[in-house]
């Protein structure tokens, strides 16, 4: 299955997907024979925001996902490189993250000095979408270097070495949360060659849809408590009763992957979810919850179909 068929069932805009696939023709890739693309491992669900996306990058902008923790940044933006048949560059930043690790540097092979090219030249000569992660941990004068790559210019200028033009296929796709440690206010600079996405919250509906794509054989039942279950976590976090780290929609994914493989109801919730905070308060206030919600004899046999 091709995710513009995944796309079509959303009832993305018919004109947008014709768009994406002409994208393709013109800039074939060399992931597929057939022009289709990888699925990726999650899939993200929000028909408008997809529609979003794909008119800014249809239009040449490059993209900043913006918004709290479990929105699905990441997981849109890989959705959107397999969507438009792109190879994926993920380039994580932190404090110590300088110019020369982003554009690349001089190293030393076969007696030579020769240019060890880094990730945004990869993206820039190849075509790639690149997933700037977490941009804004980096020190702005790092990320100055970004500036010509992303607006009207889109070149690259190594110091010692030509000047090369960035690829017409090329896009930048950054992600941020505001107040994790290590962040810091966007350069406006930077900012402005962004077009922004504010990231919503995972609807019910939304997650339910995913939970019953990634685990076909859960019962309809289950599909929903444990939607819930994630729903009440959230809502605790958001008035203060809970530490932000409980909110971990990878942390129950994985808590039902580990279920499906049999591992005890409980096991797999203590070590997707409630583990998670090493306070005790926290973790007794979930364990709480969960035992609202999921009964301590429930086994994976009641929750999956045999």
């Amino acid at each position: 299955m091709d995710i513009l068929d995944f796309l079509k069932e959303e009832g993305i805009s018919q004109s947008l997907l014709d768009g994406v696939r002409e994208f393709r023709r013109k800039y074939p890739s060399e992931q597929s024979e057939d022009g289709s693309s990888v699925m990726p491992y999650y899939l993200y669900y929000g028909k408008e925001i997809w529609e979003a996306a794909l008119t800014a990058l249809l239009c040449g902008k490059n993209l900043l996902l913006a918004g709290s923790k479990a929105t699905g940044k990441n997981v849109l933006s890989e959705n959107l490189a397999a969507a438009f048949g792109r190879p994926c560059i993920n380039i994580s930043f932190h404090i110590n993250m300088d110019a020369s690790f982003l554009i690349g540097t001089d190293t030393f092979a076969d007696g030579k000095v020769t240019f060890r090219p880094g990730p945004v030249y990869k993206c820039a000569a190849g075509g790639g979408f690149g997933i700037l992660d977490e941009i804004n941990m980096a020190r702005n004068e790092a990320l100055a270097v970004l500036h010509s790559v992303l607006d009207f210019r889109h070149v690259i200028d190594i110091p010692g070495y030509e000047r090369i033009t960035v690829r017409e296929d090329t896009r930048f796709i950054a992600t941020m949360n505001h107040g994790y440690a290590g962040t810091r206010e966007l350069n406006e600079a930077l900012a402005s060659r962004f077009v922004v996405i504010q990231m919503p919250e995972i609807s019910k509906e939304n997650l339910q849809k995913l939970i019953r794509k990634e685990f076909p054989s859960m019962k309809d039942t289950w599909v929903n408590q444990f939607t819930l279950l994630f729903m009440d976590i959230r809502r605790k976090c958001e008035n203060g009763e809970l530490s932000s780290k409980m909110v971990d929609l990878r942390g129950l994914l994985d808590a039902l992957e580990l279920m499906e493989h049999g591992l005890p109801v409980k096991t797999a919730l203590d070590m997707g979810i409630v583990n998670k905070s090493f306070e005790e308060y926290d973790r007794n206030l979930v364990d709480d919850m969960i035992s609202a919600r999921i009964s301590e004899k429930l086994t994976p046999s009641d929750i999956f179909a045999g």
